[in-house]
């Protein structure tokens, strides 16, 4: 290889879905700079595709089974330090971007981005930018942080699980009252009038 040849952009993709991975491959495998080294369906693999293969670019999906995106992308700064965190997704919800890049994502595009825009995405993040889908960042502007406590999301997912307070104190080790508590205080937060519609208007803001 000459001095003058520049090394294609390594790139693992991590989504659940098989044919998707393998289609956006297939795409940007066309790309002349960039080259897919490896994939996963879940977090737990991407941590060890990426651990394996040492990519520039790691391409993550937030929800996947076992280990989400967002966990996923706090275990690559240590796991792999030079691999920069694409979110690809299609849930384009503002506390999603907001949790992103508080986990270390250097940005963050909704899969309904064209090609061009994707391979740009790439591109753009290589080279050190940080690059969020312009209407989401604007979205994320208005809604404001996330005002729920990790306990009170933990128990919020639970309760969207169905669960009812003593479930949830046996799961997470807390007595019911307490649970009841964090349930009164996320409805609260949220201006919900019960725990099913903070579930879903945490959903919709991508605070779960």
């Amino acid at each position: 290889m000459s001095a003058d040849t520049v090394e294609p952009i390594s790139i693992v993709l991590a989504d659940d879905q098989a044919m998707l991975r393998g289609a956006v491959a297939a795409w940007l495998d066309l790309e002349p700079d960039m080259k897919v080294v490896g994939a996963a369906g879940d977090g737990d693999e991407a941590i060890r595709v990426v651990a394996a293969t040492r990519p520039d670019i790691c391409l993550m999906d937030i929800q996947m089974p076992g280990m989400d995106g967002l966990e996923a992308t706090r275990a690559l700064r240590s796991v792999s330090p030079g691999t920069r965190v694409l979110i690809v997704t299609t849930f384009a919800r503002p506390g999603y971007l907001r949790a992103a890049l508080d986990a270390g994502a250097h940005g963050f595009v909704v899969k309904d981005a064209s090609v061009e825009q994707l391979a740009d995405a790439i591109r753009r993040v290589h080279a050190g930018l940080r690059v969020v889908d312009p209407a989401l960042a604007e979205m994320s502007l208005f809604e404001g942080a996330n005002p729920l406590t990790d306990r009170e999301r933990q128990i919020l997912r639970l309760a969207a699980d169905g669960r009812d307070a003593p479930a949830i104190a046996a799961e997470v080790f807390l007595s019911s009252g307490t649970v009841r508590n964090n349930l009164s205080a996320a409805i609260g937060k949220l201006g919900a009038s019960n725990r099913s519609q903070a579930v879903r208007i945490a959903q919709e803001k991508g605070w779960l």
